[in-house]
């Protein structure tokens, strides 16, 4: 009894330590990321003019981004596999910063659908690589909730990107530069910093790292080691012929499909707020300001609910109901917006 105590206690240092250590950075590296994909929806409120880029042609290059990201998304994640998640997540970062920057520089609707997809080329993989590094730190039961917590970046970072957007296209002039290059530049920065510190900050292992004890890095490898040797004892079990029939099983599965639908158009409905909502609250006549102060506000009440609504699915363990309701209040909400 004693003894599972202490396991217990060590568990709960570990996974506090863990937690404080590394989940943070990733968040700020994720909100970041999420900044620079959707920065352009603010920089389009005096670049669109600028550079004579159309709404279709501003919407065409939007698309570009994210053909770019399905395409080089396998790739990205085949290289993740051979040089290490935390490698290749500074890679990304560093990769995406200067392609950001780059966009500051574009003249014309063929300079920036370039850059878009470029943008998207650079970031592709990022997510996965992130899950696939957060993996070989936090035991299989934390993964939800660690998971559930970095996801909240991509609200915050709208809510906190709105104003801050909107302050940096006023930097009109600045270096001789439009307010909408300042932006761009400004805010790609710190995602070539933020990679570079990767390699510094993101340990490889828990053998080299001071900030765990002996006794706290026993554990985490005991556990992480035993969910290792478990899926692998599981895949050895299968057949070639069973795998197969698994894939097809998967493939085929109805519910799958019905709830890949149902995030696509969460996304989707996601994403075209970021991007276009600045261009749909200037057109009110309201300045870059206030666009970008009533721009946070979904934003800010969505990080808000993801948590609340995260331990509330949890505690009632009716996952169809606590899915189908904010989707449905989604959907009304857009609805409103035609009136």
């Amino acid at each position: 009894m004693k003894n599972d105590i202490s396991i217990s206690e060590v568990e709960k240092s570990t996974i506090r330590k863990l937690s404080f250590r590394i989940l943070p950075f990733l968040i700020l590296c994720y909100f970041i990321a999420y900044i620079d994909r959707v920065n352009i929806g603010f920089a389009a409120l005096t670049m669109n003019q600028e550079i004579g880029l159309t709404a279709t042609a501003f919407g065409f290059g939007a698309t570009l981004f994210f053909i770019a990201y399905v395409i080089f998304e396998i790739p990205s994640n085949m290289a993740m596999e051979k040089l290490g998640a935390r490698i290749w997540i500074a890679r990304i970062m560093i990769t995406w910063g200067i392609v950001g920057c780059c966009t500051a520089f574009i003249t014309g609707p063929i300079s920036y659908a370039i850059s878009r997809f470029l943008l998207g080329a650079a970031e592709a993989g990022f997510f996965p690589g992130v899950l696939l590094y957060l993996t070989l730190w936090f035991p299989k039961r934390y993964m939800a909730r660690i998971v559930a917590v970095f996801m909240v970046a991509i609200p915050l970072s709208n809510f906190i990107g709105s104003p801050l957007s909107a302050l940096l296209l006023g930097l009109h002039g600045l270096l001789g530069l439009s307010g909408w290059q300042v932006l761009l530049i400004l805010e790609a920065l710190p995602a070539i910093l933020l990679g570079l510190l990767c390699l510094v900050w993101l340990p490889n292992t828990a053998n080299n790292v001071k900030w765990l004890n002996q006794e706290e890095k026993e554990w985490l490898s005991s556990t992480l080691t035993f969910e290792k040797n478990q899926l692998l004892n599981s895949e050895k079990q299968d057949s070639a012929e069973q795998k197969k029939s698994k894939f097809k099983l998967l493939i085929t599965n109805k519910y799958l499909w019905f709830f890949a639908i149902i995030y696509a158009g969460s996304s989707a409905t996601s994403n075209i707020l970021s991007l276009w909502m600045p261009q749909i609250l200037k057109a009110f006549h309201l300045t870059a300001m206030q666009t970008g102060l009533l721009n946070m506000i979904p934003f800010g009440l969505a990080a808000a609910f993801m948590i609340v609504w995260g331990v509330h699915a949890d505690k009632s363990g009716n996952k169809s109901l606590n899915t189908a309701i904010p989707l449905f209040v989604t959907s009304f909400g857009l609805l409103l917006t035609i009136f």
